[in-house]
């Protein structure tokens, strides 16, 4: 279906597991926590997409796709240690939920282009990773998400300025 491979369909299952918990917990609480049952369902499964997307080579081979997950990695990394070691000390809650909103924005990038480019069936809507169209959806999505991240800040500024927690612990 939608010329998948198996692992192409394991990737894309664990994908959208890793998107509907990410935004389930921006909707629900403006932030992806990590400890929390849906935040830890979205860091695994957002891990597991990203190894996964190193076996898959549907446009040649290493490409911007397998850059994301590298760099989805690196950024997943450091919001856990910043909130498990609080090593950046006053900016590890920025860093924690900065970074986790940050890998949510680089899911959708493969993630639109994989589906536009595949659905609807027989016309689908982008013709690949370069089509002007698609490059103006990321853009709005960029914009959206640099928007989200600064709500983000400035309500862990607000939060610490008032003495309380910058999030739910």
């Amino acid at each position: 279906m939608f010329g998948l491979t198996l692992l192409g369909a394991v990737h894309t299952a664990f994908a959208i597991v890793a998107l509907v918990a990410g935004y389930a917990l921006i909707l629900r609480n403006g932030r992806i926590d990590g400890q929390s049952a849906f935040g830890r369902a979205y860091l695994w499964c957002t891990v597991v997409t990203c190894l996964t997307a190193f076996g898959i080579f549907r446009h040649g081979g290493f490409n911007i796709a397998h850059v994301l997950a590298i760099v989805t990695l690196v950024a997943l990394a450091i919001a856990v240690a910043a909130h498990r070691t609080r090593f950046l000390g006053g900016l590890s809650p920025y860093a924690e939920t900065l970074g986790y909103s940050f890998t949510l924005f680089c899911h959708m990038i493969p993630g639109l282009n994989e589906t536009f480019t595949r659905v609807p069936v027989g016309a689908p809507l982008f013709t690949g990773p370069d089509d002007p169209a698609l490059q103006k959806v990321i853009s709005v999505v960029f914009l959206l998400f640099l928007i989200l991240m600064a709500v983000q800040a400035w309500r862990i500024r607000k939060g610490s300025a008032s003495g309380r927690l910058p999030h739910p612990a």
